[in-house]
């Protein structure tokens, strides 16, 4: 149960992440969650995309976990 929660959480980060980073492309002046960090859209557009690559690890490792699981019982 555990590693299914872990894969829910790593998706969820990683449409977070993902919708960011597009709208960030798409309208720069549109900044969503990481209004309040400085250094411009270089510094945001960098923040979205590792909250991605985290989302991504996450859900892959909920989801390797809960296949061993599995294939244990």
């Amino acid at each position: 149960m555990r590693n299914v929660i872990m894969l829910v959480v790593g998706m969820v980060v990683l449409v977070l992440g993902a919708q960011g980073g597009i709208r960030l492309v798409v309208d720069h002046g549109n900044t969503g969650l990481l209004g309040w960090l400085p250094g411009g859209f270089a510094a945001r557009l960098v923040c979205y995309v590792v909250i991605a690559a985290v989302g991504v690890a996450l859900a892959s490792w909920g989801k390797r976990r809960s296949d061993n699981a599995g294939a244990d019982e």
